[in-house]
């Protein structure tokens, strides 16, 4: 292998380290958070329109800082509500963010994090700040304890 090649399967490397791993799908993202003992951060999001949703993933969700946390602390489940035609998501997901809106969004506000426990109860809530990912962080850790 040459050096160029051994560069990109580093930088591939890194950049899958820290995948966030987000549910679409709220009962896999109950499964997950009873066998890991783990709380549910559900993310109701406009990722093609909602300006502090894009925030939120740039400054938070997207940080190595977060994505490293999360992965041994939470299960991440995104409800996503894309309005551009390119964005748009199957019948199927539509109808299960849907649904997660009905139970934990009344009020339509965008983006919610709602903190859940493994069994889906509300724990605490919060949305978009000009925060670091660690504060960030603190913050949805004095839902849990």
């Amino acid at each position: 292998m040459n050096k160029i090649t051994i560069v990109i399967f580093f930088l591939i490397g890194l950049s899958t380290t820290y995948a966030q791993d987000w549910q679409t799908d709220f009962l896999k993202a109950k499964e997950i958070a009873s066998q890991e003992n783990k709380p549910i951060i559900l993310v109701f999001q406009g990722s093609d329109w909602c300006i502090p949703c894009m925030k939120l993933n740039k400054e938070v969700w997207n940080t190595n800082t977060f994505k490293k946390y999360a992965k041994e602390h939470y299960v991440m489940l995104q409800a996503d509500f894309p309005r551009k035609k390119k964005n748009k998501l199957s019948k199927e997901q539509q109808n299960t963010n849907a649904k997660l809106f009905e139970t934990y969004n009344k009020k339509g506000f965008f983006p919610l994090v709602v903190v859940l426990d493994k069994d889906g109860k509300v724990l605490g809530e919060t949305g978009y700040k000009k925060a670091t990912p660690v504060s960030y962080i603190d913050e949805l850790n004095a839902f849990i304890k």
